[in-house]
């Protein structure tokens, strides 16, 4: 929101200087982005009416004026700047003014011809990093006068910073209302009047959904003289809050925008083809905007329509059809109340920006569009003449303000203060709230018609803060009673699963939860269906479901910057239909391998990371539970190089290599490894048990046994360290053979075996005993014969 500090002071008038004024708002929470100087600072710059214009004796680029400055004094001044004609008037510095970047006007002689000042442009004035000739001033500016007054030079351009939640700040109105409210002093706008009304054809108004347009005025004027140049105050107000002027009647719809916050727009009353109707489009509609924009309607798209079809994109922009120009006489004005839902997030969807929308999708003050509609119609009558028909108004139920109780108690507890709540009671008055001091402890506040976020307590106690001064708020230490929070060995916080992964040379990264829904279907066993109704873009549409899609296209965002080695890792949320109607937010841990397995030196190999590699690493990371893997199909997956990941007979994740379709989908030179887990299974272990250590040799036994090709050794080593034969201490796998010597279809499997008694030294027989028990497991269920 930008505005002139003068226009502003016409509404409320504090004792504060502009600086001392952006710091008031700015510590209210209207943070003020810029404060700057209309123009340069320059003196000695007066109205000049050029009287003459003769050629430079001299000189054939030079001309020789008298310029009336005021005061019956004419000044004789040369002038090289193109397009000069009597009657013109522009700016003159005298001699003896001092202009921008230095410049100093003295008496001179040009070719011979004294001259006694100089006729300037605008980027003389610093107004304009370019000029092509004089700056050209209004006819009716009075010569002599000081230019910085009668332009108001002198002014100041306040920027604000304004939060999505105050949309009621983004008029002159609102802003003079906030300060008003901080310094504690009436605010005061230009009286509005209704104006005279006469009978004059109008079109009928009828709306088919009244809860996005509740509210919904019009009024046929016929003006006498639309093609009247805007003055030139409206214009300067118009330009300062950045926009350009453009014809009397759009520039005064437009300075009622910013000054009461209310959009409006003007139709060309000769295009309407019988009645307006306020209604959702329908399929095969189109209309082209005023930006000349060609848009196909959509059904979720509210507009405005005659018996022709759409005229206006509700809320949004007009259509280029009933367009008025600058000698449009009969025209219609609209003034209405559109919900923000109703028009939230179509201009960005369209890639149409407008004012109207902007404000229409935050909220506008639904209590002022006959007041606007009123203030519209009085400048235009007063600039242009003509007559105004009655106004039209089509009103359903509007939005309820609810009653909020306020314990006076709370707002002292939350903000550290001790109010009276009869100081309560005023801040909230001089918002516009309707303040019932009659509850036992508390207030009973309505928020007012403009201020939609204000719906609970803590909207209040914010209000409260802001009001009575942040500054205010006693700065004490906390204190309360500290104990030491006990730590379960059996439970791992997500802090110290983050470092732990951190120790192993992965980053941590932080992905949108809002995701493509095409890499979701390629990425994810079961795509997200949980489709956002308003997303930020096209391609942030769906929430994940799988953490992979942010790592991957975290990696691919890596490789095109030539990072050649990508270890990442995300914890993060997933979200998975409960099959009751709901979602569930599971947590999730996922994890990305590119590249080589240790940073390139000189005394190693280019080793590059493999599965196995991203299979130590989670044996490590799980250390301690009863994890397992086995051969698993994932879509997103190499079918030969992915697992599964089990604790116990539950599935907890999965982890392999990219399938070779999307390496060449997402353009990665070489596949990455990847895995995901349940988060939950990392937080719980077992609680560490002391076992003492043996004072006697262990003793290691290998084992070979031949089976069928498709037995996964994983399951025969599951079984091995599950059968609880006394004095074995581990199983490993060690060797894995098939050819020559072994039966087709077969596979030697080789286990080394290592027992060990605490207590004694084992004997010969109780070392065989084990060892048969052992394969006595491996041939019942694997049907296991030893090599």
């Amino acid at each position: 929101m930008k505005f002139s500090e003068n226009w502003l002071r016409s509404w409320v008038n504090p004792a504060l200087d502009a600086q001392a004024l952006a710091d008031t708002l700015t510590m209210a929470g209207l943070e003020v982005e810029a404060l700057e100087s209309v123009a340069p600072p320059f003196t000695g710059v007066v109205v000049g009416e050029i009287l003459s214009v003769t050629p430079h004796p001299q000189a054939d680029r030079l001309n020789c004026l008298k310029v009336n400055v005021g005061h019956g004094e004419v000044l004789d001044i040369v002038c090289g700047a193109p397009q000069v004609v009597p009657g013109m008037k522009a700016p003159c510095a005298r001699v003896g003014a001092q202009l921008p970047g230095g410049l100093h006007i003295r008496l001179a002689k040009v070719r011979g011809v004294e001259s006694s000042g100089m006729m300037c442009s605008e980027k003389e004035l610093g107004l304009a990093e370019t000029s092509s000739g004089l700056m050209v001033l209004a006819d009716d500016a009075p010569p002599g006068v000081d230019l910085r007054e009668w332009l108001d030079m002198d002014d100041r351009l306040f920027t604000l910073k304004l939060t999505p939640n105050r949309a009621d700040c983004l008029s002159l109105r609102g802003v003079a209302r906030e300060v008003a409210a901080l310094v504690g002093m009436p605010s005061r706008g230009p009286e509005v009047q209704p104006v005279v009304c006469s009978p004059l054809p109008a079109p009928t108004i009828s709306i088919l959904d009244t809860e996005a347009c509740p509210l919904y005025l019009g009024r046929a004027l016929l003006l006498e003289h639309p093609d009247q140049p805007t003055p030139g105050w409206m214009v300067r107000r118009l330009e300062r809050s950045g926009l350009r002027s453009r014809s009397l009647v759009v520039d005064v719809t437009n300075y009622v925008l910013l000054e009461l916050g209310q959009p409006m727009h003007a139709f060309d009353s000769r295009t309407l083809k019988g009645g307006l109707q306020v209604r959702w489009a329908r399929e095969g509609e189109s209309i082209k905007l005023l930006n000349e924009q060609d848009i196909s309607l959509q059904a979720d798209l509210l507009v405005i329509a005659d018996e022709s079809g759409p005229v206006a994109l509700a809320g949004i922009m007009g259509g280029l059809s009933s367009a008025v120009g600058k000698g449009t006489r009969e025209v219609f004005l609209e003034c209405a109340f559109f919900a923000p839902g109703a028009v939230a997030g179509r201009s960005r969807r369209l890639g149409v920006t407008s004012d109207a929308a902007y404000r229409f999708e935050r909220g506008v003050d639904f209590g002022n569009a006959r007041q606007a509609m009123e203030r519209a119609t009085a400048l235009l009558l007063e600039l242009c003449g003509g007559r105004a028909g009655e106004v039209i108004e089509v009103r359903y139920p509007m939005p309820d303000r609810h009653p909020v109780r306020v314990r006076a108690e709370r707002v002292n507890r939350v903000l550290g203060l001790s109010l009276e709540m009869d100081r309560m009671a005023e801040l909230l008055s001089r918002l516009g709230c309707k303040v019932d001091r009659h509850l036992p402890g508390g207030l009973e506040v309505t928020p007012p018609e403009y201020r939609f976020d204000l719906a609970m307590e803590e909207d209040f106690i914010e209000e409260v803060a802001r009001l009575e001064g942040y500054d205010r708020i006693p700065a004490k230490a906390p204190s309360g009673p500290q104990a030491m929070r006990p730590a379960p060995e059996k439970e791992v916080a997500e802090e110290e699963v983050a470092r732990w992964w951190a120790q192993r040379d992965y980053q941590e990264v932080v992905t949108y939860s809002f995701v493509d829904p095409e890499d979701e279907q390629r990425l994810s066993d079961a795509p997200s269906q949980l489709k956002l109704m308003n997303p930020i873009a096209a391609t942030l549409s769906h929430m994940r479901s799988t953490l992979a899609v942010g790592l991957i296209n975290t990696l691919c965002f890596n490789v095109s910057r030539k990072q050649e080695r990508v270890r990442l890792f995300e914890l993060g949320r997933c979200f998975h239909p409960d099959g009751l109607g709901g979602y569930i937010q599971e947590k999730r841990l996922g994890g990305l391998v590119y590249g080589l397995v240790e940073p390139e030196q000189w005394s190693g190999a280019k080793a590059p990371a493999d599965f196995h590699d991203l299979k130590g690493d989670l044996e490590a990371a799980l250390a301690g539970r009863p994890v397992s893997f086995r051969r698993g199909a994932h879509p997103a997956l190499h079918p030969g190089r992915s697992a599964q990941v089990l604790m116990g007979d539950l599935v907890i994740g999965w982890l392999g290599e990219l399938h070779p379709a999307l390496l060449a989908h997402y353009d990665l030179p070489r596949a990455p490894l990847m895995f995901e887990l349940a988060l939950e299974s990392l937080l719980h272990r077992s609680k560490p048990v002391f076992r003492g250590v043996s004072r006697f040799q262990p003793v290691r036994r290998d084992m070979a046994v031949v089976v069928d090709e498709r037995v996964a050794a994983e399951e025969m080593l599951t079984a091995l360290r599950s059968a609880g034969i006394p004095g074995v201490q581990e199983v490993i796998l060690f060797d894995v053979y098939q050819g020559e010597g072994l039966e087709p279809g077969k596979k030697s499997i080789a286990f080394r075996i290592v027992m060990q008694d605490t207590e004694r030294t084992m004997t010969e027989s109780e070392l065989e005993a084990g060892v048969k028990s052992l394969l006595g497991v491996l041939q019942q269920h694997f049907d296991a014969r030893l090599r």
